[in-house]
């Protein structure tokens, strides 16, 4: 897309900076012949783009190319295959921009906690379960063992990354404003809840604010036990306050499953009415 601004008149010469690039050693020449898409590729991707984004794309490579991942490429070495991580680059870039353009506009709160905003807004499940919704995750191009591990964290984080890379397609083809529908209606629409379960907040941070201004103790938190090899490994892990259980979680880090722990008990805390119906009875190491 041609952003309408011709970077010569701003002393910005691409020419002499290619040049230093090339001589940089930096680009290898591929000789390989581009990657060729059948009409039923095409028409399979353009069908879900019309049906699922509401319009058809100009170049419909992009959206193919945004929804393929680096480990496609490296199975498919017979041609020149784009992988989606420039797109993702410039997805990224946009989708921070639109959100950040989005609270300033809207909210007159402190820089910290909109930052706060942001990070819950774009993290990494947050922009995944967009995906998810959206619905192309049997449209990424994986390889076989990137399929195999379908539900690690690592497969999370791909997803992710493909929502990024679609919204710089979004971009390139069709317009900036197009790009900015598309992050508020699958990102921005979730704030309200966000905002409600107060998931902006570190779990940790707030369960402690919380326990002890309930029950003056600070939390501590015991693995339970660890699953699966050590490339998918899953912790569950219990958060006690004083000898009381008051949430557990699994991830697939001993952060990530603390975190979990954490949000159960902020909602058992959230949950009460008064001071009064904390439950103080015992459930010792034995019981668990």
């Amino acid at each position: 897309m041609n952003e309408g601004l011709n970077p010569e008149e701003f002393g910005i010469s691409l020419a002499g900076i290619n040049n230093q690039i090339n001589l940089m050693g930096e680009r290898e020449e591929d000789t390989r012949p581009a990657e060729k898409f059948t009409k039923d590729t095409l028409d399979e991707y353009q069908n879900f783009a019309k049906e699922h984004l509401g319009f058809e794309f100009n170049d419909v490579t992009l959206f193919i190319t945004a929804l393929t991942h680096r480990s496609y490429v490296n199975e498919h070495r017979n041609s020149h295959i784009e992988h989606n991580e420039r797109l993702e680059f410039l997805g990224d870039a946009i989708l921070e921009l639109v959100t950040s353009d989005f609270l300033y506009r809207n909210f007159n709160e402190p820089e910290g906690i909109m930052t706060a905003w942001r990070s819950a807004l774009v993290r990494t499940e947050s922009i995944a379960a967009a995906s998810e919704e959206i619905g192309y995750i049997d449209l990424i191009r994986l390889s076989k063992g990137e399929k195999k591990g379908a539900g690690s964290r690592a497969h999370l984080s791909i997803v992710a990354d493909c929502f990024e890379a679609v919204t710089g397609a979004i971009y390139m083809d069709q317009g900036y404003n197009a790009a900015k529908r598309h992050i508020y209606k699958y990102i921005l629409s979730k704030m309200e809840k966000m905002v409600e379960e107060e998931a902006w907040r570190d779990p940790k941070s707030y369960l402690q604010e919380l326990s002890q201004k309930a029950e003056n103790v600070i939390p501590s938190y015991r693995i339970l036990r660890e699953d699966g090899p050590d490339h998918d490994r899953v912790f569950e892990v219990a958060v006690q306050v004083g000898s009381t259980v008051r949430g557990r979680g699994k991830g697939h880090s001993k952060q990530e499953a603390q975190s979990e722990a954490a949000k159960e008990a902020i909602r058992y805390y959230k949950s009460l009415k008064t001071m009064d119906k904390i439950d103080t009875g015992k459930l010792s190491a034995r019981n668990l």
